[in-house]
């Protein structure tokens, strides 16, 4: 079983919890979320996030390193539930990855830079 199966098991739950699907708001905490809202579930993602970051400087003073897995699969969730509000799915995230493979980092973001760049060019035009 791949990590990918895992991953479209779980945005397969978070889809069925969407309200438009019958997710109970009182019965899940998923449909809860998603029924507070983009605004909602994006402040739940940024917590998330600040979570990861500080169990990540405990860590690097001597605190549990496992902390830092849970509190990313806490991030991995929350922002799992924040694709689905999208209609996207960890698939997409998966494929963007994967076209960014074996490109240094340095060159994707002066590339993403420069369409930008291209961009704003285009739209002042």
């Amino acid at each position: 079983m791949s990590s990918n199966d895992s991953l479209a098991r779980l945005a397969a739950v978070i889809e069925s919890r969407k309200p438009a699907h019958g997710g109970d708001p009182e019965a899940s905490y998923v449909a809860r979320l998603l029924h507070r809202g983009v605004d909602q579930v994006l402040k739940k993602v940024g917590e998330e996030a600040a979570e990861v970051v500080m169990a990540a400087k405990d860590a690097q003073h001597g605190g549990d390193r496992q902390k830092i897995v849970g509190e990313v699969a806490d991030l991995w969730f929350h922002s799992m539930i924040a694709l689905a509000l999208f209609d996207l799915a960890p698939a997409d995230v998966i494929a963007e990855l994967e076209r960014r493979e074996g490109t240094s980092g340095i060159e994707e973001k002066a590339l993403r830079k420069a369409q930008a760049r291209e961009a704003g060019e285009q739209g002042a035009a």
